[in-house]
């Protein structure tokens, strides 16, 4: 695999919970993943930050002061920590993000 250019084609789905896929790759502190969400994911809080781009879907996100709602095309930064948790709602059938985020 050239260490500059990821295919995706090549990695396998993972799944770390129910209603998520996705495939990793890790380079140094930094992950890039290509994130396949469906509505079977049970809703959840989170504190880790995300940084990317929604490539197809819908998603529904709650934070503290209020709900967003990220669309296809849109980008999403979301720092990491507890003071910026978050807990997500797939609203199409399915939502493809792509991330990097820190290890």
């Amino acid at each position: 695999m050239d260490e500059y250019k990821i295919d995706f084609g090549e990695l396998e789905w993972e799944s770390p919970m129910a209603g998520i896929k996705h495939k990793v790759i890790r380079r140094g502190e930094k992950l890039l993943r290509l994130v396949e969400y469906s509505q079977k994911m049970e809703p959840h809080w989170c504190s880790r930050g995300h940084y990317g781009y929604i490539l197809e879907g819908s998603i529904e996100i709650e934070f503290d002061d209020g709900v967003r709602v990220y669309e296809e095309g849109d980008g999403v930064f979301i720092p990491d920590g507890e003071e910026y948790s978050h807990k997500a709602k797939i609203l199409s059938d399915f939502a493809v993000a792509v991330f990097v985020e820190d290890v």
